[in-house]
């Protein structure tokens, strides 16, 4: 059994109809319910008491030190069969690091601890660290973004990743690491036993001074799959250490974040070669880079290799136009893996869109969501973007938000979606302006068609 509320005041009445329900859940979900300190007491008691719960989601609620205290007294329990505690945003401290050292230290069955955007700060991870240490801790996935975080909190991370095999996942992102910090981390993770496999570096004041530290966690740790180094300065000069250790024959990479990453087009000779060689890659975000259409035209010739296993493209706001298209176009009637491409942000135009959807209309393509939001688009390119939600059945998501189509565009698009071949499930129409008249169509769409969602 599951209990899943989001967003809900919690009346005492409310609350003690939900206690009975939660005695018999294997998962509870209450985020953002403005719960206390107060009502970690009852979930305290239910923890205890109820052995089959192995799921805890209660972030963005003000819990504090004090709630989290109870709730640890739960966790010490012998009973309790916890595996995932989530308690992010949750106004803790440091001070709550020592109860959950704790449990880290006595309770096996914990493999999950979220704890991001909290006020931790570096005193409160070591002793988290210390609790992972502990020979009965089993983590497996620790995510420590937003904690305040600072560069002398490495040493203890490195000791605990030396201690702790089962370690699968760590997320650091948005602390203030620094180049030095990354590059001692990298050279734990080098030495660790852990077979790490997700690793996410988001906004952590990376240069292209560390890449080659995390080039060489990718040679070596061949378990890593998922790596996000995003929001960080590494420029062209740092991609190209990086895609050292990506395009290793070891590394297994699957999943590569590198959102404003100041990469140019001069990055895309790398990076065009990573995704013609590296099969186990599926998803690449590349987003606010400013790649430009000889970059992407560089991509999109990769993309075309029938080594090419990528699944996810994300490129939007990379300073694309037109120009372009016409290697989209090509890209996307070729390969057959790729299924999400997220080209918003871009001056497409109407003409870019036309080119690109006679690619989305070919045989070859999969695609399944195409992200086409404040691409300079008008009612022009809506009567191909139709044809092409009403032929192209593998559809099923589509972003048009933030372009003038107005009351014509929308009600071609309208037009595509009654049609019993269109398979579209998702529209994404944000900021666009339509008539009172068209609203009503809207919603009579919806309800003749209640698999449609229509999101504005």
């Amino acid at each position: 059994m599951e209990l899943d509320i989001q967003c809900e005041e919690m009346s005492p009445s409310r609350w003690a109809e939900l206690l009975t329900t939660m005695k018999s859940c294997k998962t509870i979900r209450l985020d953002d319910c403005n719960l206390s300190s107060s009502n970690c007491k009852d979930l305290s008691s239910i923890i205890n008491t109820n052995p089959s719960l192995t799921e805890l989601k209660l972030n963005n609620n003000e819990l504090g030190d004090a709630g989290v205290e109870y709730l640890c007294k739960g966790l010490l329990t012998p009973s309790c069969s916890l595996q995932k505690l989530w308690l992010q945003n949750c106004n803790l401290t440091s001070a709550s690091c020592e109860t959950l050292r704790s449990v880290l230290s006595a309770q096996p069955s914990l493999t999950e601890l979220h704890v991001g955007d909290n006020r931790l700060g570096t005193a409160g991870v070591k002793v988290l660290c210390q609790g992972m240490m502990n020979p009965s801790c089993k983590l497996q996935k620790l995510q420590l973004e937003y904690c305040e975080l600072t560069a002398d909190v490495v040493e203890a991370l490195n000791a605990a990743l030396q201690s702790k095999p089962t370690l699968k996942e760590l997320s650091l992102s948005n602390n203030t690491l620094g180049d030095t910090a990354v590059k001692q981390l990298c050279q734990g993770l080098v030495e660790a036993s852990c077979n790490l496999e997700l690793l996410h570096l988001e906004n952590c004041g990376i240069t292209s001074d560390s890449c080659m530290e995390i080039s060489a966690v990718l040679r070596n740790k061949s378990s890593l799959i998922d790596l996000s180094v995003g929001d960080n300065k590494i420029g062209d000069s740092g991609l190209a250490l990086l895609c050292q250790g990506l395009i290793h024959p070891s590394c297994r990479i699957q999943k590569l974040w590198l959102w404003d990453c100041d990469l140019t087009s001069a990055s895309c000779k790398d990076l065009s070669r990573l995704i013609s060689t590296k099969e186990t890659l599926t998803e690449i975000s590349l987003i606010d880079n400013n790649l430009r259409d000889s970059g992407m035209e560089m991509l999109c010739q990769a993309l075309k290799d029938p080594k090419s296993k990528l699944q996810e493209l994300w490129v939007r706001e990379c300073g694309l136009t037109t120009a372009c298209c016409k290697a989209v176009s090509s890209a996307l009637s070729t390969n057959k893996h790729l299924k999400v491409l997220h080209i918003g942000e871009n001056k497409l135009g109407d003409a870019g869109v036309e080119v690109l959807c006679e690619g989305l209309m070919h045989p070859n393509c999969n695609i399944q969501s195409l992200w086409l939001g404040n691409c300079d688009l008008t009612a022009g390119c809506c009567a191909t973007l139709a044809t092409a939600m009403a032929t192209k059945q593998c559809l099923t998501e589509l972003d048009l938000s933030y372009n003038p189509l107005e009351d014509e565009g929308i009600r071609k698009i309208c037009e595509a979606l009654r049609k019993p071949s269109c398979n579209v499930q998702q529209l994404i129409l944000y900021d666009i302006l339509w008539s009172s008249e068209v609203d009503d169509e809207l919603r009579a769409l919806e309800e003749s068609k209640p698999e449609v969602k229509i999101i504005s």
